[in-house]
């Protein structure tokens, strides 16, 4: 039997189904299952004592360094039941901002000492303020660049966007700029005794971030609109996961297979696999990669979600080796996810804790090729989907993005984190690219973005989950961010154009512990190819300086985490003729799990 697929989701569900054991956010066959739990169990013990030990009490770090003010204090308290007039009957009724509906938790405006009156209740298990929810569409689209290609007439017309996911919702946002249409041309279901509709919740906000026109939130009762990177692009619906978000390889292949063959009828130019597995085999041998091969020698642009496993249970540094398939091939644009910390400006983006580092599993291929913001995105909701009511906090307030004093929680849009977030940001991102230009390759669409990506990231960063607030250290490198952001404004921009296949290069490690890149035999990204005035792709230009140091492609640091990680899982680094460290992947137990509301802060 063919694995299972999970998409990237919001990363990872910490409660396995009966006959499924999870690993960063896919499913592995049930004889797995005993030692998996095992593993995590393991991890999670760490996992907890970890953040007792940050936080100190129910009260979040943060929190307790609030209360030497005198002033009251928005916080969000959460009990262990859903919380009754009895347990807010100390707290005067204007001090309730608003009751949940769905969690087990109530906004405050509490003073300090009402704070730590209410931290004693054993009821109540976690205490934390209100903080700035970040990420939505709005600063997304301006945090690449997209409102620039919007300002010069490209918004993605004519271009047909391949969804493969759980189905797409005919959500208003995705009705033509009149509404007398969907531009939801196409739609076909590869699951048994579904339609196409999204019951999961999953593909219509990855479709929202490709193409959403912000219908149901323009206008003058709006603060906010949530419009996608290309909104008038065309959607081809093609549903592979069920209402559980779980599917199979031979779907995926199906559908892919089938994006191939309405290509010229659609003027399918991008397919957007928000999906991943483990990695089995080499990329040359993986079916699934091998059908994203054939998409993009179809010349589709392929665009693939780098996975949700790069959180160390530790912390201590990013998990290396944790790209999922397809992700792993070279010939696809692997895209990792960035938090934007709710802010347009660029320089403050940091990687996102969970984002799947490089090199790949078996082959050790450089990825990913580059990030987008994937953290805390608002998107398209499907109504009453499993996600929604799975992981209630992924709902948000109206008040949130309409004006005046509206009350309850959003019908029409909801919020989820990772890769799978990034990915269409991407995809909307080549639509508008290709928009302008029409002839432009597969290869030379990943070239551009990779040439024009924003590289000006920080080195080390630090990022804390939502949940559990336990704190990962991150290290901004070539295997973490690969050729840097998106940044689409800069792209359009750009004329450059490349005649070769942009391949991903191959990172090995030689006899004096140096790790470099290897190009493909006659793919010469390091040597010949010359943007500009001499400018060579594969020194500087590709990943920027402060991706690529000196003759190596890492940092000390770096290179000892990577060499400690693999010999510690029996992988070696061997003779650079072999381009082979080892196939060992890495162990389950060092990955913390990810939920849908598990993103950063």
């Amino acid at each position: 039997m063919l694995p299972s697929v999970n998409y990237e989701l919001t990363g990872c569900q910490k409660q396995p189904s009966p006959d499924h054991a999870v690993w960063g956010g896919v499913r592995r066959p049930a004889a797995a299952s005993i030692l998996r739990q095992g593993l995590r169990l393991a991890a999670l013990v760490i996992f907890v004592a970890c953040g007792l030990a940050l936080a100190g009490s129910s009260l979040s770090g943060d929190l307790q360094q609030m209360l030497g003010g005198k002033g009251n204090v928005e916080v969000i308290v959460q009990f262990n039941h859903i919380p009754t007039n009895a347990d807010l009957q100390l707290v005067a009724a204007n001090q309730i901002i608003r009751r949940f509906k769905h969690i087990k938790a109530v906004h405050l405006f509490l003073s300090p000492a009402q704070i730590r009156a209410m931290a004693s209740n054993p009821q109540v298990t976690y205490m934390s303020p209100n903080r700035a929810l970040s990420g939505t569409l709005d600063v997304t689209t301006q945090t690449v660049g997209a409102h620039a290609a919007w300002q010069s007439g490209w918004n993605g017309t004519g271009i047909g966007v391949a969804v493969v996911d759980s189905g797409i919702y005919a959500h208003d946002d995705l009705h033509t700029s009149s509404g007398a249409g969907s531009r939801i041309v196409y739609s076909q279901s590869f699951v048994a005794g579904l339609t196409g509709n999204d019951l999961y919740g999953h593909g219509t906000h990855v479709a929202g971030i490709i193409g959403s026109n912000g219908k149901d939130s323009t206008g003058s009762l709006f603060t906010r609109t949530f419009t996608g990177m290309a909104p008038n692009v065309n959607l081809i619906n093609l549903q592979v996961l069920d209402q559980n978000g779980s599917g199979t390889v031979s779907n995926v292949i199906a559908a892919i297979d089938q994006a191939i063959s309405l290509k010229s009828t659609y003027n399918i130019r991008v397919l957007n696999l928000s999906l991943g597995q483990l990695v089995y085999e080499s990329y040359t041998l993986d079916p699934l990669c091998q059908a994203a091969e054939a998409a993009w020698s179809g010349g589709i642009v392929v665009v693939v979600a780098a996975g949700n496993a790069g959180r160390n249970v530790l912390g201590s540094m990013p998990l290396y080796g944790t790209i999922t398939s397809p992700g792993n091939d070279p010939y696809v644009i692997t895209v990792g996810a960035t938090n934007t910390h709710g802010s347009t400006n660029v320089s403050g983006d940091t990687i996102a804790s969970y984002s799947s580092d490089g090199p790949t599993s078996i082959d050790h291929i450089l990825k990913p090729d580059l990030v987008a913001p994937g953290d805390n995105i608002v998107s398209l909701m499907a109504p009453n989907n499993t996600l929604e009511t799975t992981y209630p906090s992924t709902l948000i307030d109206d008040s949130y993005y309409q004006a005046g004093s509206p009350s309850g929680t959003s019908a029409k849009y909801f919020s989820l984190s990772g890769t799978s977030m990034a990915t269409p940001v991407v995809s909307g991102a080549a639509a508008l690219l290709l928009q302008e230009y029409p002839s432009l390759t597969p290869d030379q669409v990943k070239a551009r973005l990779m040439k024009t990506a924003t590289k000006s990231f920080s080195l080390y960063t630090t990022a804390q989950d939502r949940v559990h607030y336990f704190t990962y250290n991150n290290i901004s490198d070539i295997f973490t961010i690969g050729a840097g952001q998106l940044n689409i404004a800069a792209a359009l921009a750009s004329s450059d154009t490349v005649g070769v296949p942009a391949i991903s290069p191959l990172a090995i490690m030689n006899s004096n512990g140096q790790v470099t890149l290897m190009f493909a035999q006659n793919i010469v990204w390091g040597t010949n190819i010359v943007w500009g005035t001499n400018i060579v792709w594969g020194t500087n230009i590709v990943w920027g300086t402060n991706i690529v140091w000196g003759t190596t492609v890492l940092t000390g640091q770096t290179l000892n985490g990577l060499s400690t990680l693999w010999a510690g899982t029996g992988a070696a680094w061997v003779n650079p003729s072999n381009i082979v460290w080892g196939t060992t992947t890495l162990p389950a137990s060092l990955i913390q799990p990810m939920d849908a509301d598990d993103g950063d802060q």
